[in-house]
């Protein structure tokens, strides 16, 4: 029984300094062992139905995904500086611009969400600069493929209007009409909202010819392949590893992440690994707190329009730097109909770009709270984030919420920890006759496994009685954990004093510190193991552990510590009962 819970000991203690390792490869630049780096990409393979095929002098998009290697239309020769007129707007919760190219939204500022390393500054998801590539942009192509029509890349005319949502008003709407390219007029009004951080963004096509055309038009995201800066550095990252990437949902398949890594090795083996044609849904980019996403489905109403998502790999021009960036599509094709001469039809859609609040972000589609990571432990970790929202209904702070969730989960435990407690407690009063017996019979080991058979039996103790009953809690305790660190609703959220900010780290390390103290004394109230080696393990391991609670968030530490003073506590009660000091 010694050695079983030694080889379990090891495991652990191994398998932690494995993480910690990793964690430091990524730091480094080097490749993680669970995501390796993604091969360089060849010349874009021949495209097939669901990909977005590299362009040439243009961005990984779906405008040439029926015709590889058709290049966008030469823009006017005023493009120079049509292309450089950007318009800000601002609502009462978003910051966002606008560029004329192709009316693309190419930066939104979070006004009631700070930045995680500079609390002066607001978070920023879309991005155009040197260090990051972050753009939603929408288009029209022919049902034949290739280009031909306004897309992305048609330098559009930006209409007068206001730019400030004003008090009192409700919307606020952007207008960009573009050119007739192949027989098309597209307008683009983007309408803010208050108080949302959806945007509802129309199409209105109309034909300028004298044939009808039969377009489609494509939603698509675009980004780089790098990680959120919030979760960037040594142990950090390894601290917030939720997913970040593309992702589509329909009824059908429901939720499907489609990492970067997938997308590469798609590109390499010309295959498609997820779902194409649909009859509802939307596509995503998903990334730690935040998300953003297309929905065509008017919420509450079902489906009528068929769908087909893609997603890609290719090179674009960063207009902050001048320079080719590496970036990821995902986004999906809708069909229009036939437009006729001198029709006009209009297209509605929303563009989602926010926080994941999960209780406003159910509403907008089904299931776009999934693109909440909770990771394998979602069954358990739904319920215990309703009722983590609940207590804040009731106590109006997360901080006091967390403490009182995990007292509910020790109330709910309390008898399976005290019988583990209660195995603990007789180990450490048997551990003298123990040790003597190791002491005397130490040159003959046959006898002495038999002979602390003996005592065990004899004292009706069970060497595992105090792990199994807290290896039956782990998964509740480790959804807890995926709550914690997945919840945007901590970010920004007060406990008190010092803690102004439960999803960033102890400016004062005082929790860590009261962590480690706590973790020690409870390795004191525990059994001491009579091997020696597994002796010092015991009082190794909270120190390693330790090391990374001091960049961990200030949230999830309080979680931890709260549960280790209710485990002292429990603990000091059965072992004063028993006699055992």
């Amino acid at each position: 029984m010694t050695d079983i819970r030694r080889t379990i000991l090891w495991v652990v203690f191994s398998a932690s300094l494995f993480l910690i390792w990793d964690a430091w490869n990524k730091h480094i630049g080097h490749p993680s062992f669970f995501a390796p780096a993604a091969r360089p990409a060849a010349t874009a393979p021949a495209a097939a139905s669901g990909s977005a095929p590299l362009v040439p002098g243009g961005s990984a998009s779906p405008v040439a995904a029926a015709l590889p290697g058709a290049t966008p239309p030469a823009p006017a020769a005023s493009a120079a500086a049509a292309v450089a007129e950007r318009v800000t707007v601002t609502t009462d919760l978003v910051k966002a611009t606008l560029g004329a190219r192709g009316g693309e939204v190419d930066r939104i500022e979070f006004l009631k969400q700070a930045d995680a390393f500079d609390r002066t500054r607001n978070e920023v998801l879309f991005d155009e600069s040197p260090i990051r590539y972050y753009v939603a942009q929408s288009g029209l192509i022919p049902t034949s493929g290739g280009t031909g029509l306004p897309n992305h890349h048609t330098v559009m005319t930006l209409q007068p209007g206001p730019r400030t949502l004003a008090p009192g008003a409700a919307t606020l709407d952007v207008r960009f009409e573009s050119p007739s390219v192949g027989g098309l007029k597209l307008v683009k009004t983007y309408t803010f909202r208050r108080a949302s951080y959806v945007v509802g963004v129309k199409h209105e096509i109309t034909n300028t010819s004298d044939v009808p055309v039969e377009p489609r038009l494509y939603l698509q995201l675009v980004r780089d392949g790098n990680a959120p800066p919030s979760v960037s550095g040594f142990l950090s990252s390894f601290a917030a590893s939720t997913y970040t990437g593309p992702a589509i949902y329909s009824s059908d398949s429901k939720f499907q992440k489609v990492d970067f890594e997938s997308i590469e090795k798609r590109r390499a083996e010309d295959k498609i690994n997820h779902q194409v044609l649909a009859r509802d849904g939307w596509v995503a980019m998903v990334q730690h707190y935040f998300a953003s996403a297309w929905l065509i489905d008017p919420p509450g109403q079902a489906a009528a329009t068929p769908r087909e998502y893609f997603t890609g790999k290719g090179d674009t021009e960063n207009p902050a730097t001048g320079k080719p960036a590496h970036v990821y599509s995902v986004g999906m094709f809708v069909p229009v109909g036939t437009v006729a001469p001198g029709q006009t039809k209009a297209f509605d859609a929303q563009l989602f770009a926010g926080p994941q609040e999960e209780d406003k972000l159910s509403v907008l589609a089904p299931g776009l709270e999934l693109v909440k990571d909770y990771g394998i432990f979602k069954i358990l970790a739904e319920p215990l984030f309703s009722l983590l929202t609940l207590l804040h209904k009731v106590l109006g702070n997360w901080g006091w919420s967390i403490v009182g969730l995990v007292v509910l989960l020790k109330i709910a435990f309390y008898w399976l920890n005290a019988k583990a407690y209660g195995s603990m407690a007789k180990m450490k009063a048997i551990n003298p006759k123990i040790m003597e017996m190791r002491e005397r019979l130490k040159d003959k080991p046959q006898q002495m496994q038999q002979e602390m058979m003996r005592i065990y039996r004899e004292e009706k103790v069970n060497p595992l009685g105090g792990c199994l009953p807290i290896v039956a809690q782990m998964p509740f305790f480790i959804s807890l954990y995926w709550v914690l660190l997945s919840s945007v609703e901590m970010r920004n959220a007060p406990w008190i004093g010092w803690i102004t900010d439960l999803s960033a780290k102890d400016p004062y390390f005082i929790l860590p510190l009261l962590m480690t103290g706590t973790s020690l004394l409870q390795t004191w109230l525990n059994p001491t193991p009579p091997d020696p080696v597994q002796a010092r393990m015991m009082w190794i391991m909270p120190l390693v552990f330790s090391v990374m609670f001091f960049v961990f968030p200030a949230g999830l530490v309080l979680y931890w510590l709260t549960n280790n003073i209710l485990s002292i506590a429990q603990q000091y009660v059965i072992n004063k009962r028993l006699g055992v000091t």
